[in-house]
């Protein structure tokens, strides 16, 4: 089975280039989804609990909004908690993978390269649109972000030009998406 990575900073139309692909019969799995999953997984929490302690936690209840403001803000934190959501969310990719009747399926993940991952892929396609068309899809998706937050979780990816240089491919999602899309 051939393995493919779909990846791209946030904002560059993975998603949307990924439902191309599941209507081509390509089946897609989305690590954003996944990972979710791991956050209502008693074991993961706990250890979610033990790295960072209860200042991500509201009233018992893992605090998304907290844990987002402190791993976007101390890149050592936020290495820590891909350094454990990572492993496991390959772990459920190469389970989900071995489902497939497919000759090929896709992995849909903004940090591919950044997490280390390339070995697992046979090829690697980087979604790309420019710069501030990226902010206001962001934006539209997300309008409890400001502008700010939007370029402080943008400055912990891999710049989007490196990762189109190491891409085998890279696809355009420039402005006749956002046309179509009202945006």
């Amino acid at each position: 089975m051939y393995k493919i990575a779909l990846t791209g900073g946030i904002g560059t139309g993975k998603t949307y280039l990924s439902k191309h692909f599941v209507q081509m019969g390509v089946p897609v799995f989305y690590a954003d989804d996944e990972a979710k999953k791991l956050y209502r997984d008693p074991v993961f929490v706990q250890q979610l609990r033990h790295l960072f302690g209860e200042e991500i936690f509201t009233d018992n209840q893992l605090d998304f909004k907290k844990m987002a403001a402190l791993v976007f803000n101390h890149p050592d934190r936020l290495e820590q908690l891909n350094k454990l959501v990572h492993p496991a969310v390959m772990r459920m990719f190469g389970e989900w993978a071995e489902k497939q009747s497919s000759k090929a399926v896709i992995m849909e993940s903004a940090i591919v390269f950044e997490g280390g991952l390339t070995s697992y892929f046979d090829k690697i396609i980087v979604a790309d649109a420019p710069l501030e068309l990226r902010i206001r899809r962001i934006l539209v998706r997300n309008p409890e972000l400001t502008r700010d937050e939007v370029l402080l979780r943008m400055s912990r990816q891999l710049p989007q030009d490196e990762k189109c240089r190491r891409a085998d491919l890279v696809i355009c999602t420039g402005e006749t998406y956002c046309e179509s899309k009202g945006i």
